[in-house]
């Protein structure tokens, strides 16, 4: 009987009591993914920025650093002709990214929408990435053989009889200098652009060319626009490279063409580290002075564009 009842009885189960908890808070994986990758931003490049524009507000003196506030560094920044010295960099800078931006831009459109095969494709891209892989003063010390009174031009040249005597100027000059950085900085200038270009949908083109346009009407109003993110990119690519390069002005300038990095690499054999900090710091503001005036251009145009349509 007793078992009977107990079977009987109905089964109740005790849970315990939860009327007070909360639930778990749970943190999506981006969101957290997202923080990392901040925190790593920066300590990686955020605070040494900091400590180079900090570093930058203190003196030398003896061979020693002065670890006291002080403007001297900032003043004595431009007392030795370096005035001169940074309008040549920007002008070099300036002109090695818009040669690059008149040679990259059709070839990335070709490569983009004009190569029919996809293997051709394959080659180009791979001789893009492969200058990564090396070595910059093994790719710019080979333009010294190029380039030199007993180069290969110089040697082609006097064999046809074009010129009795080898060019002096084509080594050691700022052509030289222009002729080393060209090469170095076309696959950052390519690439972005290429990556935009091919996100286009051909569509777009096809309904542009179905509604009458011409092939440069298309280019400039479709293909033009939509291509700006990776113009950007690598305009930002290449003049970055060419305000900091000193591999090629010291190479192929054969110091003859003094540039802001060669007043950065003499500041730091000197162990003058507050001018390298302002001197740096200094690059980096001109840097982003141009983007700024970029993105003030492109906005004007974009404005002027609109208000044309409408």
């Amino acid at each position: 009987m007793t078992m009977n009842a107990e079977l009987d009885a109905p089964m109740t189960q005790t849970r315990p009591k939860d009327k007070g908890r909360k639930p778990a808070m749970r943190i999506p994986v981006a969101t957290v993914a997202l923080w990392v990758i901040c925190a790593a931003w920066t300590v990686l490049v955020i605070v040494p920025l900091l400590i180079l524009f900090v570093y930058s507000f203190f003196s030398t003196e003896y061979f020693q650093t002065i670890y006291e506030p002080s403007l001297e560094t900032w003043k004595g920044l431009f007392a030795s002709g370096r005035w001169e010295v940074t309008l040549r960099t920007l002008r070099i800078a300036l002109t090695v990214t818009l040669i690059e931006l008149a040679i990259g831009f059709p070839f990335a459109l070709w490569l983009a929408k004009g190569a029919r095969s996809q293997m051709a494709r394959a080659v180009f891209l791979a001789l893009l990435t492969i200058p990564f892989f090396l070595d910059l003063s093994s790719r710019t010390i080979v333009w010294r053989a190029i380039l030199g009174q007993n180069g290969l031009i110089n040697t082609v040249l006097m064999s046809t009889g074009i010129t009795d005597a080898p060019l002096d100027w084509l080594l050691y000059s700022e052509f030289s200098v222009h002729f080393g950085m060209i090469p170095a900085l076309f696959p950052p200038m390519v690439l972005p652009i290429y990556m935009a270009i091919i996100l286009i949908d051909d569509t777009l083109i096809e309904a542009s060319n179905d509604l009458g346009a011409t092939p440069a009407q298309t280019l400039w109003k479709v293909i033009v626009p939509l291509s700006l993110p990776g113009v950007m990119a690598g305009f930002v690519f290449t003049l970055g490279p060419a305000l900091a390069a000193w591999v090629e002005p010291g190479m192929l300038g054969g110091g003859f063409v003094n540039l802001l990095s060669s007043s950065i690499e003499s500041a730091y054999t000197a162990l003058r580290y507050p001018v390298v900090a302002a001197l740096s710091a200094f690059v980096i503001g001109l840097l982003l002075l141009i983007l700024a005036v970029m993105a003030l251009i492109l906005r004007h145009l974009g404005g002027a564009r609109l208000a044309l349509r409408r």
